[in-house]
């Protein structure tokens, strides 16, 4: 139950890293909504992401869900890499952008839990 609940705290602060970079350097892009296989959205409320970031998304949960380690590491600290290099690029822009987006508009908390 509790690594449920830690699954769960991961892929919500995974929704809003990549929102955060997909509302702010994808705008022009075209957007639809994004469907999860499970639902991981508070109050079954929609997400709109671009193709991209949907499928960044898409991934990055498949590949926690799938993590093998327990307790599970930070992923930079992990000894096992399990993004393929294009998605572990992409995974790295958007923390970097939506971390700093985050520290300007005053979201330390969720600062906080990327840092530990």
């Amino acid at each position: 139950m509790k690594n449920e609940a830690k699954l769960y705290r991961d892929v919500k602060n995974l929704i809003q890293l990549i929102k955060i970079f997909c509302d702010n350097k994808h705008k022009s892009l075209p957007k639809n909504q994004w469907n999860p296989k499970k639902n991981y959205l508070k109050n079954k409320s929609s997400l709109i992401l671009c193709q991209e970031c949907s499928d960044l998304l898409d991934y990055s949960i498949k590949q926690r869900e799938n993590c093998p380690l327990d307790p599970k590491p930070i992923c930079k600290k992990c000894e096992i890499h399990c993004y393929s290099s294009n998605y572990r690029l992409r995974i790295k822009e958007v923390m970097r952008y939506s971390s700093i987006y985050l520290l300007t508009h005053g979201r330390v908390d969720l600062i906080f839990y990327l840092l530990i």
